[in-house]
């Protein structure tokens, strides 16, 4: 598979990155899934992995049910986030995951490459969650600087205190990818580790087939 080379390109981003890298392996009790690789920045195979959650939503055309979560910047959304687009994808990171940051500059290009097939990208912040139903902070602010430096267009969600009607539990590895079609069902398969723009083109446009 084609090795990343996408660089950060700020002195001041790699120095956070080393420190949020840091932080985050230390702190156990976050809510926050361990990062998924020993894979540094090379693209993950591709693995459906619904077994671990213990919400009852899988792959198999289940609701995510009605929501409302704010982006970093405050402003709410709910369900109806879904309507205007073929397929969502929405991939769960977190700020202090390698693999997660470097495919962010990945997903907002395959965000305007498909955007006229009716494709949108939404990330949620894993670590922006504190465990006891409030906010992180620090991860939000380092989910602001990353969204700036990466040039992501699309929302970065904070979890709500449900964790997205349970389907935010049980994950075990970051990042975390899925798919909700226009009515706010989950389709397709569920992804976990990074991967090459050349690779998520081809998922979406076989997801984007299934809905046929």
């Amino acid at each position: 598979m084609k090795k990343r080379t996408w660089n950060i390109g700020s002195a001041f981003l790699a120095s956070l990155l080393g420190l949020t890298l840091l932080s985050g392996c230390a702190a156990n009790e976050k809510p926050a899934a361990p990062d998924a690789s020993t894979e540094s920045s090379e693209s993950a195979p591709g693995m459906a992995d619904n077994s671990d959650n213990p919400s009852g939503l899988s792959a198999a055309s289940q609701s995510l049910g009605e929501f409302s979560l704010e982006d970093i910047e405050g402003t709410a959304y709910t369900q109806d986030v879904f309507k205007d687009y073929s397929l969502t994808m929405i991939n769960i990171f977190t700020t202090w995951c390698s693999p997660c940051i470097n495919e962010i500059p990945d997903l907002e290009q395959l965000r305007q490459d498909m955007a006229d097939k009716g494709v949108n990208v939404l990330g949620i912040v894993l670590d922006a969650a504190d465990g006891m139903g409030g906010t992180d902070e620090t991860a939000i602010e380092s989910a602001k600087l990353l969204a700036e430096k990466t040039g992501a267009a699309y929302p970065f969600l904070v979890p709500d205190q449900s964790l997205l009607n349970g389907r935010l539990t049980g994950i075990d590895a970051v990042p975390e990818t899925f798919f909700v079609d226009q009515e706010g069902n989950i389709v397709g398969e569920t992804y976990s580790g990074s991967h090459s723009l050349e690779d998520w083109t081809a998922i979406v446009e076989s997801t984007l087939e299934g809905l046929k």
